[in-house]
């Protein structure tokens, strides 16, 4: 887009979006788990398997953040990103 026409539409992949903010989401309730001493794995992965919130600790407010994507999206983008690695070996 030129920085003149301020009209001119400019188009996102809303997917890629909702991707980084996942990634940003997972990145930073594995670091408040972590600081308080948990297994992030164990942790998040209890929260996806059961949807007990009780799994992620509330500390640096990681419990509301976990909860404002559905699990199954979540669990789309760990399959996705955990077959994107494996396709590159």
């Amino acid at each position: 887009m030129s920085r003149n026409n301020v009209t001119e539409t400019m188009a996102f992949n809303s997917e890629s979006v909702k991707q980084d903010r996942i990634k940003e989401i997972l990145d930073e309730v594995t670091l408040a788990l972590e600081e308080r001493g948990y297994q992030a794995v164990s942790q998040i992965s209890g929260y996806l398997i059961s949807n007990d919130p009780a799994y992620i600790s509330s500390h640096k407010n990681a419990r509301v953040m976990i909860q404002q994507v559905e699990r199954y999206e979540i669990i789309e983008e760990l399959v996705r990103f955990y077959l994107s690695q494996t396709e590159n070996k």
